[in-house]
């Protein structure tokens, strides 16, 4: 026992007050330098993708990039008949004067009053860039509240891609909020189950919550070179308490079977020395393969999953750390205190006349899994073929995935900007969406541009798709030109879409296009909305290219078998197919809406694939290796491949179905979330994560392993070795359920 596991585990066990302190003084300073040091957000430049982030920084170059805009929107109060102008006007006046004294106001437009005289609205541009208008908002709504209060026979609100965004940030925070009050107490009654025991059960939760807690203080000081989109927070929360709990129970349970086995003969240091040579291990190649597989999405080259991949590296690193460094001392102190407390009840019974009666360790599994386990132990090959079959008919519904970008208008209806965002698009529909059209040349060449994109504009009036005035801005050096084109319909509609296509394949070629010297490009809500999954389609195929090698990798690293890297592969493809395509099945149809409390967009988010099969590659390894180790365990110590295979599993089925019911407890927590993509990530992962314990662990992996018997360790020399001195009797399933 000279590997690092165990050294650490040795000295933390000999210096358990030292190790416990040690490791309280660095959550608390990995926390403090975050705080003291702070975040970075990312910037609007970062988010840029596609055609349309080179034309955003191509308008951002002349000074014409997107402001923050807020709209307020003034209409009839609801029941009192149709709007009254004059007050109308006399509200609009006030606002403008009102958010014209605001530092936080850039220009305030004219009032725009409607075709059909139901509404006006109020234009104010903020200063900043576009992702900062959020926070400072509130004294724009202040304003607003403050003029409907002066204006009670009207209704005034007001809108727009600040008021929502801030929306969205306060009901994810409130979501979040619900979640852990969820997820922490049924991941405690778990492990109380599982454990019997408050002191034990606390050992987890505890260390993952202060996992979570350095791991934050931690992401904070990674912005400073992968800025965080925002949603580094939540990365870490959803995946420090899946990975920091399963880390610690599987090092718990083992410490535990090794105490019940040894009958009071080993310490409470041997002991804690035994898991660390065995989960030790197991928890060291888990989450190395977890931070690897995390790793692939800074190959997407998008902030958002470079902010993903940040957090979910350190977070696992951070789990992983706890359990070589805290744990084994936290289990040095329980144990000794179970140690005194056994001896004082051996004296009790010893002064009574009754014997001790000692606690036999428990062997076997449940009933479920041994019935489970009997006719893969006798018909492997037919248990194989079934359970490959069920997964790959879950996983046809994904022949028909539509991945599309979740844009403004599936926000929840929950925030009431969303709800005047509708109003406002009722009554302006020309709002609902716009195409920018950025042309860089040389200065001199400026009159020439205008008078092309003059020509685009007058050929995009006459397309039905397409309505209302075209604007047209040219930067203060004369070098980029800017042409904004109202679309009258939402960024997800096919018409939008299409105008997309044609403006970019017909009316720009035609005009600006054939100006020779000129860059030009499309961007807009609408191309933001197209470009995004197109980006990530694109990205796809390497991600999981990349994916399958560090699967393939990790595995033969940590087993020295090429046979099981082949079959950790398919096992994660197979596992992750399933789950995606009953995402596809419940979440682009229309038929779980009531059930699951959403309304079906017809699309997966274009986020949801990836991040799914880069957390479910990461955290699939986690039972993987755990289970693969029990077999391989035995089998090295010369245990028949048919044995040790029905052993393992047995042996560690309850271990992993507890992980698991965590993992799924913390994943499905995010489905009643109201944000489209977090539900959609919850309900896969959760699915993913059931499918891979239950089906893949118990049925799936056993009977392939059965099927390739000793080739399961090939090319390994030392296996070889050691199961050629193996007896060849195989053990019956009985004894192993």
């Amino acid at each position: 026992m000279t590997n690092l596991p165990v050294r650490m585990a040795r000295w933390s066990a000999r210096h358990p007050w030292r190790a416990i302190a040690g490791w309280f003084l660095f959550v608390a300073l990995c926390l403090g330098a975050g705080v003291g040091v702070g975040s970075n957000p990312a910037a609007s430049e970062d988010f840029r993708i596609g055609e349309a982030g080179r034309a955003e920084a191509m308008a951002a170059e002349g000074g014409l990039e997107q402001r923050p805009l807020e709209r307020v929107l003034i209409t009839a109060e609801p029941g009192t008949g149709r709007l009254d102008q004059a007050a109308a006007d006399a509200a609009a006046r006030d606002i403008t004067e009102r958010m014209r004294r605001l530092p936080e106001v850039r220009s305030v437009a004219a009032p725009v009053r409607s075709t059909d005289g139901t509404a006006v609205r109020v234009d104010v541009t903020m200063k900043g860039p576009e992702l900062d208008g959020k926070k400072h908002v509130d004294p724009l709504r202040a304003q607003t509240d403050e003029v409907q209060a002066d204006h009670p026979g009207l209704r005034i609100e007001e809108t727009g891609s600040p008021s929502i965004g801030k929306g969205v940030e306060e009901l994810r925070g409130s979501d979040l909020a619900r979640t852990e009050m969820i997820a922490l107490p049924v991941t405690l009654i778990t492990l109380l189950i599982v454990f019997r025991s408050v002191a034990m059960a606390t050992v987890p939760l505890l260390l993952a919550l202060s996992s979570i807690a350095a791991s934050i203080g931690l992401s904070m000081l990674a912005s400073h070179a992968f800025p965080d989109a925002g949603i580094g927070t939540n990365v870490i929360l959803l995946i420090g308490l899946a990975v920091g709990v399963d880390y610690t129970l599987f090092y718990l349970k083992r410490e535990r079977e090794e105490r019940a086995r040894s009958g009071g003969r080993l310490s409470s240091q041997a002991l804690v020395e035994l898991a660390a040579a065995t989960s030790g291990r197991a928890v060291v190649v888990s989450g190395l393969a977890v931070a690897v597989s995390s790793a692939t999405l800074y190959l997407a080259d998008d902030v958002i999953f470079s902010s993903i991949a940040t957090g979910a590296i350190v977070v696992t690193l951070v789990a992983v750390a706890s359990s070589l460094t805290v744990l084994p001392a936290l289990l040095a102190k329980l144990g000794a205190r179970a140690e005194r407390r056994a001896a004082r009840k051996a004296d009790r019974a010893a002064r009574g006349g009754k014997p001790v009666r000692q606690k036999q360790p428990r062997t076997g599994t449940g009933r479920i899994t041994a019935a489970m386990l009997r006719p893969t132990s006798k018909r492997p090959a037919a248990t194989l073929a079934v359970a490959v079959l069920a997964m790959l008919a879950l996983a046809t519904p994904l022949l028909g995935l539509n991945l599309t970008d979740m844009g403004r208008e599936t926000h929840p209806r929950d925030i009431p900007a969303m709800q005047t965002y509708d109003r406002l698009n009722q009554a302006f529909p020309e709002l609902k969406s716009m195409h920018q059209v950025v042309v860089r040349a040389e200065p001199d060449r400026a009159d020439e541009v205008t008078a092309a994109l003059r020509e685009l504009a007058r050929r995009a009036k006459a397309d039905p798709r397409l309505a209302g005035t075209a604007e047209l801005r040219t930067s203060t050096d004369r070098r980029i030109s800017l042409l904004e084109l109202p679309v009258p319909h939402y960024v997800s509609s096919d018409v939008a879409q299409g105008s997309l296509e044609t403006l970019r394949g017909n009316y720009v070629p035609a005009t600006v296009g054939e100006l020779p010297g000129t860059e030009t490009a499309v961007t807009g809500d609408v191309a933001r909305y197209a470009d995004y999954p197109e980006h990530q389609k694109r990205k796809l195929p390497l991600i999981i290219g990349s994916l399958l090698l560090v699967t393939f990798a990790m595995t033969v690293w940590a087993f020295r078998s090429v046979v099981l890297g082949l079959v950790g592969i398919f096992l994660n493809l197979l596992s992750a197919g399933a789950s995606l395509g009953l995402l596809v099945l419940v979440f682009q149809g229309s038929w779980a809406e009531g059930l699951l409390d959403f309304t079906s967009t017809g699309s997966i988010g274009s986020r949801v694939p990836l991040l799914l099969f880069v957390i479910l590659f990461g955290l699939s390894m986690d039972y993987q290796v755990f289970v693969i180790s029990r077999i391989r365990e035995a089998a090295l110590r010369g245990v028949p491949t048919r044995k040790a295979v029905l052993d393992g599993i047995a042996g560690s089925a309850s271990v992993v179905t507890s992980a698991a019911l965590v993992m799924v407890t913390v994943f499905a927590s995010f489905v009643p979330l109201h944000i489209m993509e977090m539900k959609q990530m919850g309900f896969s992962l959760a699915v993913a994560v059931l499918l891979d314990a239950v089906v893949i662990r118990i049925m799936i992996l056993p009977a392939l392993m059965l099927l390739l018997g000793e080739k399961c360790w090939w090319p390994s020399r030392g296996m070889r070795r050691a199961q050629a001195h193996a007896p060849a009797a195989a053990e019956p399933l009985e004894k192993v359920g």
